[in-house]
């Protein structure tokens, strides 16, 4: 499965109509542990199906950010049914992202 880019506006139909667990991440793209964490994220998104993979730039969707309450980046947030049900920031390993989505 791909990464999905998520805006204000396909928010609503990507993350909170999703039939699965979604795993968003929040970034921007001149923030160092956010590139660090870019080849996990999408190598987790290859590597399974039973979570939906998403990324937020950070600098292009204040709304969002503020919704979600995020105050630094990298930040993921792991949504089931839209409700938040985990959330981890700073640089993770492979190990702990796959921990943090329970896959």
């Amino acid at each position: 499965m791909e990464v999905v880019h998520v805006t204000a506006e396909n928010f609503e139909e990507e993350v909170m109509k999703s039939d699965k667990p979604v795993l968003i991440d929040f970034w921007a793209p001149w923030c160092g542990p956010c590139k660090m964490l870019l080849p996990i994220i999408d190598e987790i998104a290859a590597m399974q199906d039973k979570v939906k993979v998403c990324k937020v730039n950070g600098d292009e969707e204040g709304d969002l950010i503020m919704q979600f309450k995020v105050r630094s980046i990298p930040t993921l947030v792991v949504l089931d049914n839209g409700v938040e049900v985990n959330r981890s920031v700073g640089f993770k390993s492979k190990t702990e992202v796959l921990e943090l989505i329970n896959v």
